[in-house]
């Protein structure tokens, strides 16, 4: 039998029900790929992977394989970190190294883009001097200290690894010096105060005792 045609009318009804039924739904907030920048919260500290190690365990069943990572964050604006992460994959050591580095934030006094004075640290078998350079030196050097110091916002300065290769060794080492700065009113503080106690323990020398030189004469001879 032939099938009976419908009207323009019905044909309107029919796709304002199926309109009603599957195409009024609204969008939920943050679904448009255009909304996700201005929804989603960005995360400030950019995380960048120093060393990736796989390390093994002994256990009574044999050996348990594992993986180190060795991460920093920073967010260029002085605030630095560094932290390790064991897990049984890539991406679960890489988050706990994060999320432990975010624990651990030091900030750095940045003077025009550079550190206020020279430091110099040693952490174990790691050995490192950082010294403040003018503006349009760049950063001065290599390896890991390198990622380190972009992180924390330092654009001119210059280092030297003067200690073991260890990576991991070098990373806290920076970090360790990167803590020991100080900003340069609290170093003229206490520069002022080292040069009053070195006075106050120097003796003054009085007139009283002052000691006398003694004139030696040579003896004279005697005549026969």
């Amino acid at each position: 039998m032939p099938k009976e045609q419908k009207t323009g009318e019905e044909n309107k009804d029919s796709g304002q029900q199926r309109g009603n039924k599957f195409g009024d739904r609204r969008r939920r907030p943050g679904r448009n790929p255009k909304d996700r920048n201005g929804d989603e919260p960005r995360d400030e500290f950019e995380q960048r992977i120093l060393d990736l190690a796989r390390v093994t365990r002994v256990v009574a069943g044999g050996k348990k394989m594992n993986f180190r990572a060795c991460v920093v964050i920073g967010n260029k604006k002085g605030k630095v970190a560094v932290a390790l992460g064991k897990g049984a994959d890539v991406t679960l050591a890489v988050n706990k190294a994060v999320n432990q580095a975010k624990k651990h934030l030091i900030n750095v006094p940045l003077i025009n883009d550079t550190i206020p004075h020279d430091v110099y640290m040693k952490d174990g078998a790691a050995k490192m001097l950082l010294k403040p350079a003018k503006k349009g030196k760049g950063v001065i050097a290599g390896g890991v200290v390198r990622i380190i110091l972009d992180l924390a916002g330092v654009k001119n300065i210059i280092s030297k690894i003067l200690g073991t290769n260890n990576k991991v060794s070098n990373a806290h080492c920076t970090i360790a010096a990167l803590s020991s700065l100080k900003p340069t009113e609290e170093r003229k503080s206490f520069e002022v105060k080292r040069e009053g106690e070195t006075k106050k323990e120097e003796p003054k020398a009085s007139s009283e005792h002052k000691t006398e030189q003694k004139v030696l004469k040579p003896k004279a001879k005697k005549s026969e």
